[in-house]
């Protein structure tokens, strides 16, 4: 009993006032939702277990990628610390995707993995209104149907009018290496207990699921010279659309192998052990990102997968092994990834392994991430059911965003699927649930030449500065940018260009010739000419140089020119589907009867009878392309 008043009273000692905002976990979501908490001008505490390991990047030590690239570039254009800590913390840049068109380019960073905790955590330092405090938080204080703060394993109850969750793989996490298991949130880290229980009580739903990640090696075991090496992209670009970074002068590279029979051949030496196999993970991992076990298993047929060696960093010789994800037993992998090129004399820090963690099916959240159930809670990042980085930080970003509102008694934000990829992820997670890991593409977006990486600013940052995040310097750099694109864009439309000054270009890309003077806008627009081609024309060159223009504003320029007739179909696309939500479906329609639609859709569609078509839209397995087919044996 003398414990427990102890407790008591050092809570009251230690945490006195009540926050507006407590978020626990430190990873990406969390800290993404306690900066923008705090900078709102909420009082916030953010509770994790371990403040040495602040937004750690437990996995793969690079941010963005395909579809991922555009949210880091939405979370800094509202506002949010990502992607100025990918670029302060970079060693190698490359927009993925650069020989297709702009909707899918897709900027890329290998992290520093020291640094990039290290930076977070003094951004976070030097963010007023936030508190810290290392603890494991193992319950939730419940009044009524409201959180009114959280307990921790000390016994100390902290108050607060709003709790974020952002616990990750830490919700009774389970390591697997072979046929070895034990606790944990991720190696060397003890497991979260207490919060699940108590969730479920309160009538919430949970589910397993699994995540892997591959062995780290020592760089100073390898043979480099057999490797393809793969250098970051000539002229680096950034994330951050401040100019208080600045794109890298020096970068580390990258590598690539093979496996190969002989190698798949030790791994099935070990699939009998496997707990992937033998019955011990019974949960789902994310299907986009296979254990090597498993892409050996589903792709009999292949005799080679790739394998990306990664540098963890400027100065460390650990190395990650991205391709080769397993649970398999220690001695397996060690004597598998031998047989790999390059790898021959290969030492270990430490195996590769898998976790499984509770999740919550996002289904039981609004669409600003706050839980139907209990008000003022909100869910966060793997917590929801979703895997990455990228995901994590944009849902702790809206999430600590929405505590802030709440709290304040303000408006509720939530974004749009024709705003922003973050849009998508969520009504996606909201609408349609998920019972694997959710991964973003660019697939996943109807809309993807709108949601662009280039104009995440010009989407977002009014919105992120109308909610107090992004500056006032953020905003007047934007609104400059789309300004300056936009009057280069009239140049365009307004001047003409001589035969005998086009034609050279034109013919030197096989592009049919002019008669007569004609329009900048309408060669431009051609498929095969580039800002490159245009600018020996001497009026573009003397336009640049005479308006100081920057790459970003001759970039935006190229592609408003060159894709402004497919933007203009998708915006009037985003506009009729906007209107969906009036578009009522007749009583008992007959889905069986569309043909064109695909076998999947048609059934959910039988089975849920959606009364509108905006309803039938955010069912799980029904797709954009099925949507349009129903629009139009509709007659819309």
């Amino acid at each position: 009993m003398f414990h427990v008043e102890h407790n008591f009273y050092l809570g009251i000692f230690m945490f006195s006032e009540i926050y507006d905002v407590i978020v626990v976990g430190g990873g990406h979501a969390g800290s993404e939702a306690a900066a923008a908490a705090a900078n709102m001008g909420s009082k916030t505490l953010l509770v994790t277990m371990n403040l040495q390991n602040i937004a750690q990047m437990s996995c793969n030590p690079a941010m963005g990628g395909i579809a991922k690239g555009q949210i880091v570039r939405e979370i800094d254009a509202l506002g949010g610390y990502s992607g100025i800590v990918s670029d302060t913390s970079a060693i190698q840049f490359k927009m993925l995707n650069k020989s297709k068109g702009p909707a899918m380019w897709s900027p890329r960073v290998q992290s520093d993995r020291m640094r990039f905790a290290e930076d977070w955590r003094l951004l976070l330092e030097q963010t007023p209104n936030l508190d810290f405090y290392q603890d494991m938080a193992c319950g939730l204080l419940i009044d009524k149907n409201r959180v009114v703060g959280v307990k921790t394993s000390l016994g100390i109850e902290i108050k607060s009018r709003s709790v974020v969750l952002t616990n990750g793989t830490f919700l009774n996490g389970l390591i697997h290496i072979g046929d070895k298991n034990f606790g944990g949130g991720r190696a060397g880290e003890r497991a979260a207990t207490g919060i699940t229980e108590q969730l479920v009580s309160l009538g919430f739903e949970s589910g397993r699921m699994k995540t892997g990640t591959p062995p780290r090696v020592d760089g100073r075991s390898l043979d480099f010279s057999k490797m393809i090496e793969q250098p970051g992209d000539v002229n680096p670009e950034k994330f951050s659309y401040l100019d208080i970074t600045k794109p890298l002068k020096e970068q580390r590279s990258c590598y690539m192998t093979y496996t190969s029979l002989e190698v798949h051949d030790l791994l099935r030496e070990g699939f009998d052990r496997s707990p992937m196999f033998n019955g011990r993970i019974k949960s789902l991992g994310p299907r986009y990102c296979p254990s090597i076990e498993d892409k050996i298993n589903r792709f009999a047929d292949k005799d080679r997968h790739q394998l990306f060696v990664e540098p963890e960093g400027w100065n460390t010789v650990e190395v990650y092994v991205n391709g080769f994800s397993t649970s398999l037993p220690e001695e397996v992998q060690f004597k598998a990834l031998r047989s790999v090129v390059g790898f021959e004399n290969v030492k270990f820090f430490r195996p590769g392994y898998a976790i499984e963690y509770d999740y919550f099916p996002p289904t039981q959240l609004k669409h600003t991430l706050e839980t139907k159930i209990i008000d003022g809670l909100y869910f966060a990042g793997q917590i929801n059911g979703t895997t990455g980085y990228e995901e994590a930080a944009s849902q702790g970003l809206m999430a600590g965003i929405n505590a802030s509102l709440k709290v304040q008694e303000k408006d509720a934000f939530t974004l749009k699927r024709d705003e922003a990829y973050i849009g998508v992820l969520i009504d996606d997670l909201i609408t349609k649930g998920t019972e694997e890991p959710y991964r973003m593409f660019t697939s996943r977006a109807e809309y993807r030449t709108l949601l662009r990486q280039d104009n995440a600013d010009l989407r977002l940052t009014p919105k992120g500065y109308e909610l107090g995040l992004a500056s006032e310097k953020r905003l007047k750099r934007m609104e400059e940018k789309h300004n300056e694109a936009e009057k280069f864009v009239k140049f365009f439309e307004n001047t003409s260009v001589k035969p005998e000054e086009a034609n050279p270009v034109l013919k030197s890309k096989g592009s049919a010739l002019v008669k007569q003077s004609d329009k900048m806008f309408k060669i431009f627009s051609r498929p095969n000419i580039t800002i490159d081609d245009v600018r020996k024309f001497s009026a573009v060159e003397r336009y640049i140089l005479e308006n100081n223009l920057d790459d970003e504003v001759i970039e935006q320029t190229e592609i408003q020119v060159k894709y402004s007739g497919y933007i203009s179909k998708e915006k009037n696309n985003a506009d009729k589907l906007s209107r969906l939500e009036y578009v009522k479906i007749p009583a008992n329609f007959d889905y069986s009867q569309i043909k064109s639609m695909s076998l999947e859709a048609r059934e959910k569609l039988k089975k849920i009878q959606p009364t509108t078509v905006s309803q039938a839209s955010r069912i799980s397995g029904v797709s954009p392309n099925d949507i349009s087919v129903l629009l139009v044996y509709m007659g819309r």
